[in-house]
């Protein structure tokens, strides 16, 4: 997948305003919109053209996209990192993956259902009206943001304080971000994708309407020996071939400590031993899968030389036979 410079389609600067940016849309629009351009490829450009104005024109959409675009260059490999909107904080839901679609594999993979946090307009909060009907009350919007966590704090449970940022737009239209720091308590068990409901951190209601609430959709950093699947982790074990070959008892660290865990005698690379009950707590925990993986020493001294000679004399083994060719 190709990364998009919206700024280049828009043919704006990074640094433009609001109002430059509604003004070339408007131009470009007049010249390739369908109905009236001669251009052979106007229903391609004008597609491209709505879909650069639809993030450059919302404030936190172009805030995130601007973190992302300035590594980036049009044309260039892209795959959007797995942190890339974390401690950004969004207004309203997410686009759907059907609404994401009307535009490019590039808008999806950004700010569709897998965009975990970003945000479209979110409806109104409840209104009700003052007597006279003067007046009305609404409920704030609710707001969004990833929090990225490790999966120990999944186990144990923690407090961390996060800082999140806000696109805000100012009197000429320019976009800056507000930053705000909160203390969250982190409840055992959560999983990945679940949302950690901060009641009244979202938008200010109207005319005295209750604030709107801060939804944290939880994600898990990359780790070199674990991996989630909802309450089930994954963690790679190191054996010795003999440990392999024989079975034995070894000590294996796991998210929430260690664990002597049996061998049994003839494992293979790969093979999972299943722990039930030891994967992310819960009102039904998930179970954690050991994935063995049988490391050989290295023949690095004259002993170990001569260990595996006699190995290559002794055993009448070849792990190729039967695979033809």
């Amino acid at each position: 997948m190709e990364f998009k410079d919206y700024y280049q389609i828009l043919a704006v600067t990074r640094g433009a305003s609001a109002d430059d940016i509604k003004k070339s849309y408007r131009k470009l629009a007049r010249k390739y919109h369908p109905d009236v351009s001669k251009e052979a490829d106007a229903d391609v450009r004008m597609k491209e053209i709505n879909e650069a104005y639809a993030v450059l024109s919302d404030p936190e959409k172009r805030a995130a996209y601007d973190n992302v675009q300035q590594s980036y260059r049009a044309g260039q490999e892209f795959r959007p990192p797995p942190d890339w909107n974390a401690g950004y904080e969004f207004s309203g839901g997410r686009f759907s993956d059907a609404e994401a679609a009307d535009f490019s594999d590039f808008f999806s993979e950004l700010f569709g259902g897998r965009g975990a946090g970003m945000g479209r307009p979110g409806q109104q909060g409840r209104h009700a009206r003052h007597a006279g009907g003067a007046q009305f009350r609404a409920r704030g919007e609710d707001h969004h943001a990833r929090i990225v966590l490790d999966i120990v704090d999944a186990y144990r449970g923690a407090s961390r304080s996060i800082s999140l940022r806000a696109p805000q737009s100012d009197a000429s239209g320019h976009v800056h971000l507000a930053e705000r720091t909160l203390d969250v308590r982190i409840p055992k068990g959560v999983h990945e994708g679940q949302l950690i409901r901060l009641s009244g951190q979202g938008s200010p209601g109207m005319g005295g309407g209750e604030a709107g609430d801060l939804f944290l959709e939880v994600n898990f950093k990359p780790h070199p020996r674990y991996r989630a699947e909802g309450r089930d982790v994954y963690a790679t074990l190191p054996i010795t071939p003999w440990e392999a070959a024989l079975g034995g008892t070894v000590e294996a660290p796991v998210p929430d400590g260690a664990l002597e865990v049996r061998i049994p005698e003839k494992s293979q690379s790969g093979r999972k031993l299943r722990l039930k009950g030891r994967g992310i707590p819960g009102s039904t925990p998930g179970d954690l899968y050991l994935v063995l993986e049988i490391v050989v020493p290295p023949a690095d001294d004259e002993k170990a030389r001569k260990l595996y000679e006699t190995m290559a004399r002794e055993f009448k083994f070849n792990p190729r036979q039967g695979l033809g060719g």
